[in-house]
């Protein structure tokens, strides 16, 4: 049976579209394209039209589908909450039962299916890179000297040579009286930003929590989500239960929002039960502000000099009403002065394969928060999805600013080493 839900499973919701237009104001793809078939009541208006045998999975069709960065802003506004992410993720899988996958979608699978050829082409592309890529001046990322044609002049991360699980051991003894924690550390993290993974597990550590890392997690599968591959989804989900229940774990900690996303919520809304491990799933904002860090933080002597520090909402977070944790954890760090900007929540234009699909719409969609990031006089970003990052990056090297996209936990960890 298929632990995805199909379309049909949609048709109460979909019925319950009013149509009113609410999402036109919230839906970043519209705001860019203005087309109707971009936002959610058009995308809505196409589900039903499908169900009902008025249309078919023609390119028109596909490209409107395909115009969505599944960031769940719409429900969050939406009257009726119609789940218009998930629907147009239905929609996708559809596309992809009958038509197979794309080219980039074949290539994102296969990829994703694989640890070992993940592993590989990260060392490769760490060795290679130099090569290939060369230093955006006074900026921390990286521009393609033989810019790829779906998304010219992106600029990415450098990549590291030597991925998380290289540098973690699987399991961490912490004290008998701390709870077992689990950590999901995410494809990004894993092999683009090790750093971060490093920083959490050096947290929890500290705090003495035991940790599991297991070898056998995988990808969450929200890239997979996101270019229709139904199949793959079920199947990392099905490891990634099956990874973590090799070991009692009390909490499953993810410091990626898109993680979250995916293990914590995606999985929910699946026909397959997968509560047992959902209910521990927990972002490390949350945990560890229960845990009592924040007032602990608080309590430490400011820094002399300090760095000036917005936030960006990753969409994943703010769909949750994730917002105010993130806040307050930067506002306790000693070494930050912590100042809000406009547009904060506003989605970043990633979306998973969207940004390869769309580079130019969703160069676009990101350029909005450039003006209340000048305005706030930072000169770093924060946030809790290595995804966001990147693109956060991405867009202050194309605006010519010179601030730096950052994780919350490196801004910890700095904290605590000058302590």
């Amino acid at each position: 049976m298929d632990k995805n839900k199909t379309l049909k499973d949609f048709e109460k919701v979909i019925r319950e579209c009013v149509k009113c237009g609410v999402c036109q104001a919230h839906c970043p793809t519209y705001l860019v394209s203005k087309r109707e078939g971009s936002v959610a009541r058009g995308k809505i208006t196409l589900a039903a039209a499908l169900l009902d045998g008025e249309v078919t999975l023609d390119e028109r069709l596909q490209e409107d589908i395909s115009m969505c960065l599944m960031c769940g802003s719409c429900v969050n506004k939406c009257p009726n909450k119609v789940p218009t992410n998930e629907i147009v993720g239905a929609i996708r899988r559809e596309i992809t039962e009958k038509q197979g996958l794309s080219l980039v979608g074949k290539s994102v699978s296969t990829l994703l299916a694989s640890k070992p050829l993940m592993k590989t082409l990260a060392k490769g592309g760490a060795l290679l890179s130099p090569l290939v890529l060369k230093k955006v001046p006074e900026s921390s990322g990286l521009r393609l000297r033989f810019p790829f044609p779906l998304m010219k002049d992106r600029t990415v991360p450098r990549i590291a040579f030597r991925n998380l699980f290289d540098r973690i051991p699987e399991y961490t003894e912490g004290r008998p009286s701390q709870p077992v924690v689990g950590f999901f550390a995410g494809c990004s993290i894993t092999y683009a930003y090790p750093e971060i993974g490093e920083h959490m597990v050096n947290i929890l550590k500290s705090m003495g929590f035991s940790i599991y890392l297991p070898r056998e997690q995988k990808c969450c599968g929200i890239p997979a989500l996101s270019s229709g591959d139904g199949a793959l989804v079920e199947s990392l989900a099905e490891d990634n239960v099956t990874a973590f229940e090799k070991r009692q774990v009390d909490y499953i900690i993810t410091a990626c929002a898109s993680c979250n996303g995916g293990i914590g919520e995606y999985y929910k809304t699946m026909k397959g039960d997968f509560s047992k491990f959902t209910a521990k799933v927990i972002d490390f904002n949350v945990f560890l502000q229960q845990e009592g860090l924040f007032e602990q933080l608080a309590k430490m002597e400011k820094f002399k000099q300090r760095k000036r520090v917005t936030y960006h909402d990753p969409c994943h977070l703010k769909t949750q009403g994730i917002t105010r944790a993130p806040r307050e954890f930067l506002r306790s760090l000693p070494n930050v002065d912590f100042v809000e900007m406009e547009s904060a929540d506003t989605c970043c234009g990633l979306g998973g394969t969207f940004s390869v699909y769309h580079y130019d719409e969703s160069k676009a969609i990101g350029s909005r928060k450039v003006e209340g990031l000048i305005d706030s006089k930072a000169t770093h970003i924060a946030t809790a999805c290595p995804g966001c990052i990147m693109q956060l990056q991405d867009i202050v090297n194309h605006a010519g600013l010179s601030v730096k996209a950052v994780h919350i936990l490196e801004l910890l960890a700095e904290a605590l080493a000058q302590n």
